[in-house]
């Protein structure tokens, strides 16, 4: 007698719950398999698998039918992978979209400050943009057709063109080698100077210049004071200190770890590089009550 079972084996109550919801489907039942998802998505395992099976099929419980925009999430997204193991998150999925929703409004309260508002800004470039935890609610506010993404991990640029629709192109480790397809009215640099070492962080500010149009803006953030004391990181002479640890599985450690800078270290590499008119806004603390944020002209 053979006794060999071909069926996949179960070792958790998520994975019973997404088998069974994956029968469902297949017999048609789109609310009993609701129901079942509802339940694996509160399991950790299976968190991701069931949140793309509910946003796939449109089922009841459905974050995009909620938020109105595309909810679909990368398995490779480090961010979210941040969410899902912090043991302070106790709902990751609604977590990191409020994340991101949350990064849209402090976002438009800087570029008001400086009469630029988001909504009549004509092009976009969000560099370091990762598999798309702001992305999302950027192409819902603007558009996908006024949206660039660029990122130094290709299948993060390849996730957001295929899933928001915008445009995006392969960044680099190097910065002298990235090639700026066009220039851009706003450049959003969201948490990248928080993860540059003292070799690149000055070169990344210089290049950047050249992908912001005449008259346009940069707009970057970083670990400051507040967020060096929090973590009890002492700043060396020039304001600056740098690990080699970050949340990203991705990138080399020591191309991509934790950046922290003072006020005047950031302020002296600005004026070094783009010129002492070109600051028009700082808001100290802003990003997620965590990150400084600085906003530069290019004149």
């Amino acid at each position: 007698m053979n006794t060999t079972n071909s069926s996949p084996a179960i070792t958790s109550e998520g994975q019973r719950l997404l088998l069974e919801a994956q029968q469902l489907l297949v017999q048609g039942d789109l609310a009993g398999a609701a129901q079942v998802l509802v339940r694996a998505r509160s399991e950790r395992d299976t968190l991701l698998q069931a949140h793309e099976l509910i946003e796939a099929h449109g089922l009841v419980g459905s974050f995009s039918n909620i938020m109105g925009l595309e909810c679909r999430i990368s398995a490779q997204d480090d961010i979210f992978g941040f969410f899902r193991g912090h043991p302070s998150s106790l709902n990751p999925l609604r977590d990191y979209f409020a994340d991101g929703w949350r990064t849209l409004s402090e976002l438009m309260l800087l570029l008001e400050a400086v009469d630029k508002p988001l909504l009549r800004t004509a092009s976009v470039l969000e560099f370091a943009s990762g598999h798309g935890r702001f992305t999302r609610h950027l192409v819902k506010a603007l558009g996908a057709e006024r949206v660039t993404v660029s990122d130094i991990v290709i299948d993060a640029v390849d996730f957001s063109k295929q899933t928001f629709g915008v445009q995006g192109f392969a960044s680099a480790s190097v910065p002298e080698q990235v090639r700026w397809p066009q220039q851009y009215e706003l450049v959003f640099v969201l948490s990248l100077f928080s993860h540059l070492p003292r070799s690149t962080w000055t070169r990344w500010l210089q290049v950047l210049r050249d992908a912001v149009a005449p008259g346009g803006l940069l707009v970057f953030s970083t670990h400051g004071m507040k967020a060096a004391d929090f973590d009890s990181v002492k700043l060396d002479e020039e304001g600056f200190f740098f690990a080699p640890s970050s949340e990203s599985n991705a990138i080399d450690a020591n191309e991509y770890g934790t950046a922290f800078t003072s006020e005047r270290f950031v302020l002296d590499r600005i004026a070094e590089t783009w010129g002492g008119d070109a600051l028009r806004h700082r808001s100290l603390v802003h990003f997620w009550n965590h990150q400084d944020a600085y906003v530069l002209q290019r004149l």
